[in-house]
């Protein structure tokens, strides 16, 4: 069966692609080309339920659901720790400032469909099992990057599972349910442990991730179901081959690529599109800069909050309350706006209408950096400060959401998985990293100035919503990623 696929797919390449000049005559040619279609496996027409975008409503909101609390969980675990870093640091003797924070962020270092799901979770459960049971800072350390890598899986595919099942016209509210994890995942978890921290100890903030992690594993076991095209349409070819004893027949989305050549091609294609789109590279620099100040101020609230008002460590988690707001509205608002303004324009819609309200609102993210900073530094009502993150929780929803939608229709859905993981894995590099540089930042600028360079950097990015609502289409033309 092997040769006969492979032959399929060099006579569909040959008519895909245009080239290949034969020998064969013209009627050859037809009944060749027709041979080659016959054999190619699709869906059963627009509404085939086998499909997932047409599969009932309530079960495509489960899927999204079932991801976004998987990604709840994973980013709970980034940040519920936080507030006792200082508490692990006293246990373990650390007394690097940049160690502190690296117990934090080290777990980002790491952070990247149905089996990996699955697989992932069991290590991850693991994994916290580690982290909580540690007894020095190496092995604490060596645990919390092993957690990273393995809640990576559905921080890398969760987006992919939201446009398998939603059809474009819906996925803002759907990409709003689903980021509702990833965005105030680590909100809530400061705030969270911070009173855990407090009340019975750092260890608790894991066994309760534990305790959450294992409940929502249970429920993916029953409800989460496989939704990636390739691998249903994959399926339906095999079933087919069975029942009609053809060995030709081969999916359309099946590339004849090799289990090798497969896991090759998924790392190179990311890094590709890094390097040879001026799109994708400068809106991942984007999304990687504000997603690294978010956790540079939550690597920094506990020490500004406990040190500069004297709250308690339980009290100090409350001031990730700002941001969690902010984000909160911004969510609510997107889910409203963006579909709406999507279904005004039509099927005629171009890609770059998703980054119109990214140009009026990201704005917000360099004043309300601004705004923090400047109010801790006069050490002001603590309540300033707090509503200087609001702003800025608002604003960043606002950059990263319409990214994320702006990538998957400008480069379709395959093409797509690649920028998305390329914006995936630079952006959690960087929150990995960049926030090990703010407790030094801080030290030497204080909290005004120290702020107020990255509020200069958000001001530079300004401009690259505006270039590309303008220039995208012609840009994707120009640097058109072969893949």
């Amino acid at each position: 069966m092997g040769t006969d696929l492979e032959s399929l797919h060099e006579k569909r390449t040959v008519w895909e692609d245009g080239h290949g000049e034969t020998q064969s005559s013209e009627p050859d040619r037809a009944a060749d080309e027709k041979e080659v279609e016959s054999n190619i496996v699709d869906w059963d027409g627009p509404q085939d339920p086998q499909n997932p975008r047409n599969w009932p409503t309530w079960t495509r909101m489960m899927q999204v659901v079932l991801v976004s609390v998987f990604l709840l969980t994973a980013n709970l675990a980034a940040t519920m720790f936080a507030p006792g870093a200082a508490a692990l640091a006293k246990d373990f003797d650390i007394t690097s400032s940049t160690t502190v924070s690296l117990t934090v962020s080290i777990y980002l270092a790491a952070l990247r469909s149905l089996v990996i799901y699955h697989t992932c979770s069991v290590f991850y459960i693991g994994f916290i099992i580690g982290c909580a049971l540690s007894k020095g800072t190496g092995m604490f350390l060596d645990f919390r990057f092993l957690a990273g890598c393995a809640a990576s899986g559905p921080t890398a595919v969760g987006g992919g599972t939201v446009t398998d099942v939603v059809p474009p016209a819906q996925r803002g509210r759907a990409m709003s349910l689903f980021y509702f994890g990833p965005l105030l995942g680590p909100v809530l978890g400061p705030i969270i442990g911070g009173f855990v921290s407090q009340s019975i100890g750092w260890r608790w903030t894991f066994w309760l991730i534990l305790i959450m992690a294992g409940v929502t594993f249970a429920l993916s076991i029953i409800f989460l179901r496989e939704t990636n095209a390739g691998v249903l349409l994959g399926r339906k070819a095999d079933r087919l081959r069975r029942e009609t004893g053809n060995p030709a027949l081969v999916s359309k989305m099946d590339r004849g690529l090799t289990s090798r050549q497969l896991f090759v091609r998924a790392i190179a294609r990311p890094i590709k599109f890094l390097i040879l789109s001026p799109i994708v590279l400068l809106l991942t620099l984007l999304c990687a800069f504000v997603f690294s100040l978010l956790f540079i101020l939550f690597t920094t609230f506990p020490a500004v909050f406990e040190e500069q008002y004297h709250f308690s460590a339980g009290i100090s988690g409350l001031s990730y309350l700002g941001v969690g707001l902010g984000m909160g509205f911004s969510l609510a608002t997107f889910a409203v706006v963006s579909d709406k303004l999507q279904r005004a324009l039509g099927d005629s819609a171009k890609p770059g209408e998703r980054l119109k309200p990214m140009m009026w609102i990201m704005p917000a993210v360099p004043v309300g950096v601004f705004w923090y900073g400047w109010a801790a530094e006069a050490r002001t009502h603590w309540i300033v400060p707090i509503l200087g993150t609001f702003v800025f929780g608002y604003g960043i929803l606002w950059v990263l959401m319409p990214t994320q939608l702006y990538l998957v229709e400008a480069f379709g859905p395959e093409a797509a998985a690649s920028a998305l993981a390329a914006n995936i894995i630079l952006r959690l590099l960087f929150a990995a990293f960049i926030p090990l540089a703010g407790p030094s930042l801080y030290a030497d600028l204080g909290l005004g100035w120290g702020n107020s360079v990255m509020g200069f950097i958000g001001v530079a990015f300004l401009p690259v919503p505006f270039f590309f609502y303008r220039y995208g289409g012609w840009l994707r033309e120009r640097f058109a990623v072969q893949l």
